[in-house]
């Protein structure tokens, strides 16, 4: 309901924002939820809220849009921000989880206790939460850590270089079995590559675009910054090595 869609290869029609999705089934769930690659509708397969929509369903105590209409406005803009709140949190809490990246603990844990805090507020002070003004408070924290863990990965497995693909278009890239150790994908497209059995361990992958990435067999354990939807968007398989989060697609193959 409260984004909107528009026709490309992830969806196969246009939606407004604010307006219901045509396959909405009056107990909110989605009529067509085990058909959507199949109807197209990749993109609301491999789309995750990071919590948002729970916490905008607690904070509006179980009142929504249909029994409400005048609240609908509030609770579309309290959920656009708090998903954005809580993504930069996810970040933060790889950090936390990482120790290659044990300096910037304590700096990680105040800016996540932060960033909880404004997701937190009543609905109409979490609209107007200034989201970019978060992001540059945490953007310096994430690269810091980022470079610490490429850092880590030369020293402990001496590899060469900084081994930077900033923004690389790497879209259908040929890289079977590649060593890609230590490397920096922040905001690389990745789309369609070819990165069966690769060597991803100790990669940052901060924006990288995933979406059809063949990742089956490869090993991105120790990897910092990979998110629910990267993964969901990219092919995988019980050989498919991943860090503690997220969680393994149910949709990857067997083998």
């Amino acid at each position: 309901m409260a984004l909107p869609f528009t026709r490309s290869a992830d969806f196969p029609v246009h939606k407004a924002a604010g307006t219901p999705c045509p396959h909405l089934a009056g107990d909110f769930r989605c009529s067509i939820h085990t058909e959507l690659e199949a109807r197209g509708y990749v993109g609301c397969g491999v789309f995750d809220c990071f919590g948002a929509g729970q916490r905008v369903a607690a904070a509006f105590a179980g009142r929504d849009w249909r029994q409400r209409p005048d609240a609908a406005p509030a609770q579309f803009a309290m959920f656009d921000v708090v998903r954005k709140l809580h993504e930069l949190a996810w970040h933060l809490a790889d950090i936390l989880d990482c120790p290659a990246a044990v300096a910037f603990h304590a700096a990680a844990r105040n800016l996540a206790a932060q960033t909880h805090r404004l997701a937190g507020l009543p609905a109409d002070e979490v609209a107007r939460v200034d989201v970019d003004a978060q992001r540059t408070r945490i953007a310096p924290v994430l690269f810091a850590a980022a470079d610490a863990v490429r850092a880590e990965a030369r020293r402990r497995w001496r590899l060469p270089g900084k081994r930077d693909r900033t923004r690389a278009d790497l879209a259908g890239a040929r890289l079977r079995g590649a060593d890609l150790r230590g490397t920096q994908f922040l905001g690389a497209l990745l789309l369609g590559a070819d990165l069966r059995a690769a060597d991803l361990r100790g990669a940052t992958l901060l924006g990288a675009d995933l979406r059809g990435a063949d990742l089956r067999g490869a090993d991105l354990r120790d990897t910092l910054f990979l998110t629910s939807p990267q993964v969901a968007a990219a092919r995988g398989d019980t050989r498919t090595a991943l860090p503690p989060r997220p969680a393994r697609p149910s949709h990857w193959s067997a083998a």
